[in-house]
């Protein structure tokens, strides 16, 4: 029995990468909140747009950190993800933490087949592999690496499923699969690892909690979809 539930995940989450744009056919916005020590300090937003076989997936975040009445931390940021069928084509991002600019410029090359990336902090190529590490997107729960949003970064992780939970927020109860999502080297620095916990709702294809400690207790929660 417990192999044949393992097997039942591993094909549910399999097959997602052959039609998940699919999946966002009815989405037109994504809400999160994002908080810290269990208050919310600023939002996540996903839009989506389509024309055809195209679809544009649109990222605004933005939050703040407060010591004492002073900001210690912000960020604010804009990205735009260019989809064609399944296929990533481009992405392009602004962000601004703590008055640093951070960027990346992505394009797909369909010749060899993988990624340009000129980032702030990453200029190469890139797996077609990779996705864009992007919580409206329930693929980096198969993953094995991903770029980052705002530095253009790969980061390869590991993936582990952990059970079923329940789990209520915003007067709606769950019924999640709980994953955790982690470096794959975890003798990276702290600040450089990954290393979260991922609720995700197999009814409606959408993560709807995210939670990592670093300076603080941090979550992402699902807020809303229309």
């Amino acid at each position: 029995m417990k192999k044949l539930f393992i097997f039942l995940i591993i094909s549910i989450y399999s097959s997602v990468s052959f039609a998940h744009m699919n999946h966002y056919s009815k989405f037109n916005k994504i809400e999160m909140e994002i908080l810290r020590n269990g208050e919310v300090i600023g939002y996540n937003y996903y839009f989506f747009s389509r024309n055809g076989d195209k679809t544009i997936v649109t990222n605004q975040i933005k939050f703040s950190v407060k010591l004492l009445g002073t900001t210690v931390f912000q960020v604010e940021g804009y990205g735009e993800e260019k989809y064609l069928k399944d296929q990533l084509i481009s992405y392009n991002s602004k962000t601004l933490q703590n008055k640093r600019e951070k960027f990346v410029n992505l394009v797909f090359n369909k010749n060899n087949n993988e990624f340009d990336i000129k980032g702030s902090s990453y200029n190469g190529k890139a797996s077609n592999n990779n996705i864009i590490g992007s919580w409206w997107n329930h693929k980096i729960l198969q993953a094995d690496s991903q770029i980052s949003p705002i530095s253009g970064s790969i980061k390869n992780q590991v993936v582990t499923f952990i059970g079923r939970e329940r789990i209520t927020q915003y007067g709606r109860t769950y019924e999640a699969d709980r994953f955790t999502l982690k470096s794959k080297d975890m003798s990276l620095p702290k600040n450089k690892r990954l290393n979260f916990n991922i609720w995700y709702d197999r009814n409606n294809s959408t993560i709807i909690k995210v939670s990592y400690s670093r300076m603080g207790n941090w979550e992402y929660r699902l807020k809303n979809i229309n």
